[in-house]
């Protein structure tokens, strides 16, 4: 749903989740990720470091979101509710992914040397998902940085939380 007579600092206070979870996702799950990939052969705990940043990212946009409603007006208040739903998904990929891997390790004790190729295989597999899962939230952040942009609240959002009657609704837009 679009809404009107909406401020500047409010559109802009709206884009400031989605904006985090994307340096998030671009930054660290891809610049950082295949910067550290080159490095796996002679140190793979050094990896950790992508997951490890990402969860601390993720858990502060879900904190930050449920202090959102005290805080912020409701226009702000949804987009990070939006945010932290998607934060919420990514941190159990991520703890999805991170189970597999527990897995292939346990498989051989513990030692990274003793990995085969197999177990790389089924290690990219396991990894898979994730990597899907940044690319589509990739693409959902930026579309919602721009419904932030222009006024706008997915339909199921609105319909959660109502918003208060100074909020003036243009039209239904639609909504994910």
């Amino acid at each position: 749903m679009k809404f009107e007579n909406l401020s500047e600092e409010e559109r802009k206070a709206a884009r400031h989740p989605h904006e985090y979870f994307l340096i998030n996702l671009i930054t660290n799950h891809i610049l950082v990720f295949v910067g550290l990939l080159g490095m796996a052969k002679q140190e793979p705990y050094l990896i950790l470091i992508v997951p490890a940043v990402s969860i601390s990212i993720l858990t502060y946009l879900v904190w930050r979101a449920s202090r959102s409603a005290g805080r912020d007006g409701w226009f702000v208040f949804c987009h990070w509710q939006l945010c932290a739903r998607r934060s919420r998904f990514f941190i159990g990929m991520i703890l999805l992914m991170g189970l597999g891997i527990v897995v292939i390790l346990a498989s051989v004790g513990g030692q990274v040397q003793d990995l085969r190729p197999g177990h790389y295989a089924i290690g990219g597999l396991v990894m898979l998902p994730t990597l899907f899962t940044v690319l589509v939230l990739i693409l959902m952040e930026s579309d919602a940085v721009h419904k932030a942009n222009v006024g706008e609240v997915p339909d199921w959002l609105v319909k959660r939380h109502p918003p208060p009657p100074t909020y003036a609704a243009l039209s239904a837009a639609g909504g994910t």
